[in-house]
């Protein structure tokens, strides 16, 4: 009987991953304790990594009392970790109504850590395999900022030069990040915190697919770098590619993006365009045109993507020829635009291929 009081008594503990510094100030006002102990406990979770009270030697014992019997710092837990042949890496991780999935992808000089924010999707991209799964909920902020949290505890345990430290946070993993608007945003608070896991607004990213309301929103309330999920040049293919497009249509996409800019200091110099390339549906030069149409007076760069495989799709990939010659179209008219250097595709942890499921793995032959 008492293991089960007990168990009970635990489930409603308040997860501190969950409260950025003001809720943090709150938290423990209501338990009589000054403000100070705020920034001791969260530069204890976020810079120490501690997730033990009783560990943290600045924190008097009767407090120390207190913080165990009413609260805990519990993030999700990584129950499976696969590293691709390029050194990318993908953990599974296990939240409440299912699997969801956390990548990060080394380069020479950063590390860059791609996290999910929802269980599932619900915008129903065709492309996508995220967007083939069905939506089971929004992630709380302690499962969006435990992503982080345990991933770089892991790298920095590793201790190798293939594995740079984080140093950039994408929001471009399982899930529509603006469909999820309270919660992502209470997250960054806790990333960009000088208390919090400090990393300059200018290292975080959130990929939108066009939710317009939520990027008006945004731009009242918070200056982060945004990426817009286009990958169509005229409504009529992306309707059929994606349907929020029926809701918010290219042109309220468009207007959208260009009050973000004028509000934002990070987005000046451009807002990221994302393009998958698909064979013989959005990868021709006319195409290319109507982006430069619709573009046009927009501060912006393009990052075209090599469509990554996925189970059952009918969907291939655009040529290489063909994505160079898209690649060099739009270079020539003045819109700077790149390649995405695919990357963990070999473990479905490139764009597009993150599904929550254990990845169907190539054997050697």
């Amino acid at each position: 009987m008492q293991n089960t009081q007990n168990k009970n008594i635990n489930l409603t503990k308040i997860n501190l991953l969950n409260l950025n510094r003001k809720k943090m100030y709150n938290f423990l006002q209501n338990i009589s304790e000054p403000k100070f102990r705020a920034h001791q406990i969260m530069i204890w979770i976020y810079h120490h990594f501690c997730n033990s009270f009783d560990n943290m030697t600045n924190i008097n014992n009767d407090l120390k009392k207190k913080l165990n019997n009413i609260s805990t710092i519990t993030p999700p837990k990584f129950i499976k970790e696969i590293i691709s042949s390029d050194n990318t890496i993908k953990w599974l991780v296990s939240v409440k109504g299912g699997l969801i999935e956390t990548i990060y992808i080394p380069e020479k000089k950063r590390g860059t850590l791609c996290i999910s924010s929802q269980v599932g999707c619900i915008l129903n991209c065709h492309f996508c395999a995220t967007g083939l799964q069905k939506f089971k909920r929004n992630l709380l902020v302690s499962e969006i900022i435990g992503q982080i949290w345990i991933a770089i505890k892991k790298i920095n345990k590793m201790d190798d030069p293939k594995y740079p430290k984080i140093t950039n946070i994408v929001m471009m993993g399982m899930g529509e990040p603006l469909f999820n608007f309270n919660n992502v945003l209470t997250a960054i608070n806790i990333i960009s915190d000088t208390f919090g896991f400090n990393f300059t607004k200018k290292k975080i990213i959130i990929s939108t697919s066009g939710i317009v309301p939520a990027i008006y929103k945004l731009s009242s309330l918070l200056d982060v770098k945004l990426a817009i999920s286009l990958h169509a040049s005229n409504d009529t293919l992306r309707n059929k590619l994606m349907p929020i497009n029926k809701k918010y249509n290219i042109s309220s996409l468009l207007n959208a993006i260009k009050q973000f800019i004028k509000t934002s200091k990070l987005n000046k110099k451009g807002i990221t365009i994302e393009y998958v390339m698909l064979h013989n549906i959005n990868d021709s030069l006319l195409h290319a045109k109507e982006l430069i149409q619709i573009l046009k007076n927009i501060p912006i760069k393009i990052n075209l993507i090599p469509w990554n495989k996925i189970p059952n799709s009918i969907f291939k990939s655009s040529t290489k020829e063909q994505i160079n010659k898209f690649l060099n179209f739009l270079n020539q008219h003045n819109i700077m635009t790149t390649i995405r250097k695919p990357r963990g595709e070999d473990i479905q942890a490139a764009c597009g291929q993150l599904t929550g499921n254990l990845p169907i793995l190539k054997t050697k032959t």
